[in-house]
C-alpha cells in the first residue's frame, strides 16, 4: 500500500496508553505513535534493538534517554539511536507523538496473519 491515509486506517492499541501507526517497504519502515500517558514518574524500561532508528518529536514534551545520556526534546526535535543501543523515554507532556524510521523493518511490529 503507498499510501495510508490516517482517515482511513485504525490505529493499533500497542497498551491504553500507546497507538501505534506504521508503514513500511522492504527495507525501511515509519512509525507513527502516540502516547497519552503523560507525565510519566519514571522512564520506561531500557530497550534495544538491531535496528537503527531516527525519532522526530511531532509533538510534546519528553526525556530521552540514549545510554546513559538524558536528553530533553521538545516537538520538532530528531534523535538517532545506533543499532544495539540502551535507550528509553520518560513523557513530560500528557500527550506525546514520536514518529520512528527503523531500518531494517521491525517484523516484530508487523501483525500475525
Amino acid at each position: 500500500m503507498p499510501v495510508l491515509k490516517k482517515s482511513e486506517s485504525v490505529p493499533e492499541k500497542v497498551n491504553p496508553m500507546l497507538e501505534r501507526r506504521l508503514v513500511h517497504l522492504d527495507n525501511l519502515m515509519v512509525v507513527v505513535c502516540d502516547f497519552s500517558n503523560g507525565p510519566m514518574a519514571e522512564p520506561d524500561k531500557p530497550h534495544n534493538h538491531p535496528h537503527e532508528q531516527i525519532t522526530y518529536v511531532g509533538k510534546g514534551e519528553l526525556y530521552f534517554f540514549i545510554g546513559e545520556e538524558k536528553h530533553h526534546l521538545t516537538e520538532g526535535d530528531l534523535v538517532t539511536i545506533p543499532s544495539r543501543i540502551y535507550h528509553s523515554i520518560q513523557t513530560i507532556s500528557r500527550n506525546v507523538r514520536l514518529i520512528d524510521s527503523f531500518t531494517p523493518v521491525r517484523s516484530d511490529f508487523l501483525k500475525k496473519d
